[in-house]
C-alpha cells in the first residue's frame, strides 16, 4: 500500500451537517439546539427535577462527627503481653509511641494512642507512656507493680 494508491471508497466520507438552512431542512431555526439562551450553548448541563424534591435532599442524613473529639488508636494490655511473649518488646524498657512505631504496631507518631484493659492481671512490671489510658488498665498495671504515664486530662500522672 502506497500513498498514491489510496482513495475514498464511495460512502466512506460523510458530508458535514449543514444547519440553519430553513425549516424544510429539519435543522433550521434553532439548528437542532431547540432552546434560547444558556441551554443553546455547548458545554452546559442544567440539572433540574422540576417540582420534585431533588435526590440529594431526599436521601437520609446519617451520623455526626464532632470536630473536637479525639479519635484514639487503641492498644490493649493483651496485645502488649503478646508482643512481650513474642520478644518484640522488652518488658524492662518503657513502652511508648516511638517503640510501637519502630516495631510496626502503629503507623505514625502523630496519632494519639490509648491503653485499654481486657486482662485481669499482667505478668510483667510495665512502664507505659501513652496519650491516654482507661481506668481499668491503669489499675491492672499498677497492681502488678508497674506505672502508667498518660497525658489525658483528669488522670493523675
Amino acid at each position: 500500500m502506497k500513498l498514491n494508491t489510496l482513495f475514498n471508497i464511495p460512502g466512506s466520507k460523510k458530508p458535514r451537517k449543514r444547519v440553519g438552512r430553513g425549516n424544510g431542512s429539519g435543522t433550521g431555526r434553532t439548528c437542532g439546539k431547540g432552546e434560547k439562551g444558556q441551554k443553546s450553548r455547548s458545554g452546559v448541563a442544567i440539572k433540574t427535577e422540576g417540582g420534585q424534591m431533588p435526590l440529594i435532599k431526599r436521601l437520609p442524613k446519617r451520623g455526626f462527627r464532632c470536630s473536637k473529639s479525639i479519635q484514639y488508636t487503641p492498644i490493649s494490655l493483651a496485645d502488649i503481653e503478646a508482643l512481650i511473649s513474642m520478644k518484640r518488646i522488652d518488658s524492662a524498657n518503657s513502652i511508648n509511641k516511638d517503640l510501637l512505631v519502630d516495631i510496626g504496631y502503629i503507623k505514625s507518631k502523630m496519632v494519639p494512642v490509648k491503653l485499654l484493659g481486657g486482662l485481669e492481671k499482667v505478668e510483667h512490671k510495665l512502664t507505659i507512656e501513652l496519650d491516654a489510658c482507661s481506668e481499668g488498665a491503669k489499675i491492672v498495671v499498677e497492681k502488678a507493680g508497674g506505672k502508667v504515664l498518660a497525658k489525658t486530662p483528669g488522670l493523675d500522672n
